[in-house]
Protein backbone atom coordinates (compact mmCIF):
# COMPACT_ATOMS: atom_id res chain seq x y z
CA UNK A 1 0.00 0.00 0.00
CA UNK A 2 1.48 3.44 -0.80
CA UNK A 3 1.63 6.67 1.05
CA UNK A 4 -1.38 8.14 -0.89
CA UNK A 5 -3.90 4.90 -0.04
CA UNK A 6 -2.53 4.81 3.46
CA UNK A 7 -3.69 8.48 3.81
CA UNK A 8 -6.67 7.80 2.41
CA UNK A 9 -7.46 4.84 4.70
CA UNK A 10 -6.74 7.06 7.39
CA UNK A 11 -9.09 10.06 6.49
CA UNK A 12 -11.73 7.44 5.43
CA UNK A 13 -11.86 6.02 9.39
CA UNK A 14 -11.54 9.80 10.35
CA UNK A 15 -14.92 10.85 8.63
CA UNK A 16 -16.72 7.35 9.64
CA UNK A 17 -15.73 8.54 13.65
CA UNK A 18 -17.31 11.98 12.84
CA UNK A 19 -20.25 10.89 11.09
CA UNK A 20 -20.94 8.18 14.15
CA UNK A 21 -20.38 11.00 16.53
CA UNK A 22 -22.50 13.31 14.60
CA UNK A 23 -25.14 11.12 14.20
CA UNK A 24 -24.41 11.27 10.14
CA UNK A 25 -24.06 8.62 7.29
CA UNK A 26 -21.44 8.97 4.75
CA UNK A 27 -22.83 9.02 1.10
CA UNK A 28 -24.01 5.68 0.39
CA UNK A 29 -22.33 6.36 -3.20
CA UNK A 30 -19.11 4.50 -2.75
CA UNK A 31 -17.32 6.33 -5.60
CA UNK A 32 -18.38 10.01 -4.22
CA UNK A 33 -16.52 9.20 -0.72
CA UNK A 34 -13.32 7.12 -2.30
CA UNK A 35 -13.29 11.08 -4.59
CA UNK A 36 -14.05 13.75 -1.86
CA UNK A 37 -11.59 11.24 0.26
CA UNK A 38 -8.73 11.66 -2.23
CA UNK A 39 -9.41 15.19 -2.82
CA UNK A 40 -8.75 15.89 1.12
CA UNK A 41 -5.63 13.49 0.71
CA UNK A 42 -4.20 15.42 -2.25
CA UNK A 43 -4.91 19.24 -0.30
CA UNK A 44 -3.01 17.29 2.64
CA UNK A 45 -0.20 16.86 0.03
CA UNK A 46 -0.27 20.08 -1.37
CA UNK A 47 -0.90 22.26 1.86
CA UNK A 48 -0.18 19.92 5.31
CA UNK A 49 -4.10 20.89 5.73
CA UNK A 50 -7.32 18.38 5.42
CA UNK A 51 -8.80 21.30 3.01
CA UNK A 52 -12.13 20.08 1.88
CA UNK A 53 -11.74 19.47 -1.55
CA UNK A 54 -15.22 20.97 -2.62
CA UNK A 55 -13.92 25.05 -0.75
CA UNK A 56 -11.17 27.47 -2.49
CA UNK A 57 -8.21 27.49 -0.90
CA UNK A 58 -7.71 31.27 -0.74
CA UNK A 59 -3.81 31.09 1.07
CA UNK A 60 -5.68 33.40 4.20
CA UNK A 61 -4.44 30.54 6.89
CA UNK A 62 -7.02 32.61 9.38
CA UNK A 63 -9.89 32.38 6.69
CA UNK A 64 -8.99 28.66 5.18
CA UNK A 65 -9.19 27.21 8.88
CA UNK A 66 -12.72 27.44 8.00
CA UNK A 67 -12.53 24.73 5.55
CA UNK A 68 -10.57 22.21 7.13
CA UNK A 69 -12.91 19.14 6.70
CA UNK A 70 -15.43 18.62 8.67
CA UNK A 71 -16.08 22.69 7.96
CA UNK A 72 -17.23 25.08 9.53
CA UNK A 73 -20.66 24.86 7.54
CA UNK A 74 -21.32 21.23 7.62
CA UNK A 75 -23.66 21.62 10.42
CA UNK A 76 -26.22 24.48 8.71
CA UNK A 77 -25.83 22.65 5.33
CA UNK A 78 -26.66 19.06 6.68
CA UNK A 79 -29.64 20.89 8.56
CA UNK A 80 -31.00 22.66 5.50
CA UNK A 81 -30.04 20.26 2.07
CA UNK A 82 -29.42 16.98 4.25
CA UNK A 83 -25.84 17.20 3.20
CA UNK A 84 -22.61 18.85 3.15
CA UNK A 85 -21.55 21.05 -0.07
CA UNK A 86 -19.11 17.88 -1.11
CA UNK A 87 -22.01 15.35 -0.11
CA UNK A 88 -19.67 13.22 1.85
CA UNK A 89 -22.00 13.60 4.69
CA UNK A 90 -25.89 12.98 5.57
CA UNK A 91 -28.02 13.36 7.61
CA UNK A 92 -29.68 10.36 8.63
CA UNK A 93 -33.51 10.00 7.91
Amino acid sequence: MNDREKLKEKLYGLAVRYAERKGYILNPDEETVSDVIDGVAENIEEYGKRYCPCRFVSGDLEEDKKIICPCIYIEDEIENDGRCHCQLFFKVN
